[in-house]
């Protein structure tokens, strides 16, 4: 099991490696600065996509990511 630290370095590289630095930074000023639900926010994430379309998104995503 990944520490905490571990799971929080690895965050915020993946997210600088996706968004670059200055997205990063302005992402988590975002969260912190809101009153942020991480919980409520994956429920309405994906309301308006069934199951094919998602999987579509996700090997999509996976083929452009190789």
């Amino acid at each position: 099991m990944k520490s905490d630290n571990a799971i929080c370095n690895e965050a915020i590289e993946t997210l600088i490696n996706a968004l670059g630095m200055v997205d990063t930074e302005r992402f988590i000023t975002m969260i912190k600065r809101d009153i942020f639900d991480y919980t409520e926010w994956r429920r309405k994430l994906w309301n308006d996509k069934n199951i094919e379309e998602i999987h579509n998104l996700a090997t999509k995503y996976e083929n452009d990511h190789n």
